[in-house]
């Protein structure tokens, strides 16, 4: 499984406006609205809603919840929570050891098993099929075939990668490490590369550059745990005293780690970059292809919904149609229609749905500029009196201001078309076309270039 982002298909300039406009991370408004809302700049990012949504996890609690029931079981015991969903609930979760965070992922389907039956969500398999009716069996199987589950599984491994970087950024730069040498009495001050790299040379020790190394602390407690243990470390057999052991590992050159120890995974930044890939499947990867296809191959990429935010309340949807039909149908607020009234191109769009946000954020109607105690009587009034069905003047909305996006994840940016790719082909028909003067074609070969080359080197063969 890949965990490559979907790729936006922004390839305009605009596009690449928008975006540049939507990855800052400071919001500027520097031109301040005339006669009002002076105080009510938004001087921060806002957020829409995640999709999927996020999920109240208590940080650091040692209990995870079943999907099903109230039993709880300890985070190191997901393997017993894993069986009892499966013996008391015929619930199986495929590939759990990929998922990033067994804690969230857990939390996040309770929620949504809530929500929905769990067939809206699972495959069913069906055991004893030959046998008498009563004693068939429903399995109900959740994996990432279903496009939610592979999206939630995607982005809990991107918020751990995310982690581990950060935890590798401080390690990198920490002045606090202290730690004895594992093979001598000598012992190091300042930062963990000091360490690492005395091992390396002094002992032909080497588990790894540091910058490839994460929780390092840890890392080197396990090994020496090990060693305490009088266990080698490459073959694991455990020696009488300390003596026999550092005699075996210097013969055998075995100062080295198992690498098929799966225990070590955890500490190397490349078990964490490809979702799903262990740092052998990464490696064994030939780059070679990369290099013979000039061409990119966008064949087996599929993009991920959109999962666009109404203008109006927090309903999602993963198309623009769906979308559109929905702020038509529950608000009455005709997008398209609006949009070709208006005759409104991409950048005009762009700063109506950022006025818009705003607006609705301020709990304002943006029509008669009433103001109100929460967003769902806010909505009602402009659907009562229609106000949400026309647009106000434009120059209350058409201003540089509203380049800027009122919430830095708003999805449906990203999918606003120009008014003019809708133009139809009638207006090029006056266009006119004027043809080449090719008249005197004769006298051109004779004067051409490549003729008078051809002309020499068939009398310079002709002298030899």
């Amino acid at each position: 499984m890949s965990s490559e982002q979907p790729r936006p298909r922004l390839g305009s300039l605009k596009g690449a406006l928008l975006l540049h406009l939507m990855g800052s991370s400071v919001r500027i408004f520097s031109i301040i609205e005339q006669n009002e809302r002076n105080t009510e700049c938004i001087l921060e990012p806002l957020s829409l809603p995640e999709s999927p949504g996020g999920v109240a996890a208590v940080e650091g609690s040692p209990y995870v919840p079943c999907i099903f029931c109230k039993e709880c079981y300890l985070l190191a015991e997901q393997d017993q929570l894993l069986k009892h969903m499966i013996i008391e609930h015929k619930l199986v979760i495929a590939d759990m050891k990929l998922v990033a965070d067994f804690r969230r992922y857990i939390l996040y389907w309770k929620k949504r098993f809530a929500e929905q039956p769990v067939t809206d969500f699972c495959s069913v398999i069906r055991t004893n099929s030959e046998a008498p009716l009563e004693e068939q069996d429903n399995y109900f199987l959740l994996c990432d075939v279903l496009p939610e589950d592979r999206l939630l599984r995607e982005q809990l491994q991107q918020k751990r990668l995310r982690e581990i970087l950060e935890q590798q950024q401080r390690e990198r730069y920490d002045t606090s490490f202290h730690s004895m040498c594992m093979f001598c009495d000598q012992e190091f001050t300042g930062n963990r590369s000091v360490l690492l790299n005395h091992m390396a040379r002094e002992h032909a020790f080497n588990i790894g550059l540091p910058d490839n190394i994460v929780n390092c602390n840890e890392f080197l407690a396990v090994l020496q745990e090990k060693l305490d243990n009088l266990q080698c470390l490459y073959c694991e057999k455990v020696f009488r005293d300390k003596n026999t052991l550092k005699d075996h590992m210097r013969k055998k050159q075995h100062r080295r780690i198992n690498a098929k120890n799966k225990e070590y995974d955890k500490f190397y930044i490349i078990n964490y970059l490809e979702f799903g890939k262990s740092w052998e499947e990464v490696q064994s990867e030939d780059d070679r292809e990369l290099l013979d296809n000039l061409e990119e191959d966008w064949s087996d990429w599929e993009e991920h919904p959109v999962c666009a935010v109404c203008l109006f309340c927090e309903q999602q949807a993963d198309t623009t149609e769906k979308l559109y039909l929905h702020m038509q149908k529950s608000h009455g607020f005709d997008f398209p229609e609006l949009k070709s009234e208006h005759g409104l191109n991409f950048y005009q769009q762009v700063k109506l749905v950022n006025f818009i946000r705003r607006e609705i954020h301020h709990c304002r109607c943006y029509n008669c500029q009433e103001k109100f105690q929460s967003k769902g009587a806010l909505i009602s009034h402009m659907e009562e009196t229609k106000h949400i069905t026309f647009l106000p003047a434009r120059s209350t909305w058409d201003q540089p201001q509203y380049y800027f996006p009122t919430y830095e994840n708003d999805t449906l940016l990203c999918t606003l078309s120009d008014s003019e790719d809708l133009i139809t082909e009638d207006k090029s028909e006056d266009v006119p076309v004027v043809s080449e003067d090719i008249s005197n074609l004769k006298a051109l070969k004779q004067s051409s270039v490549l003729n008078q080359l051809l002309c020499e080197e068939n009398k310079s063969q002709e002298k030899f």
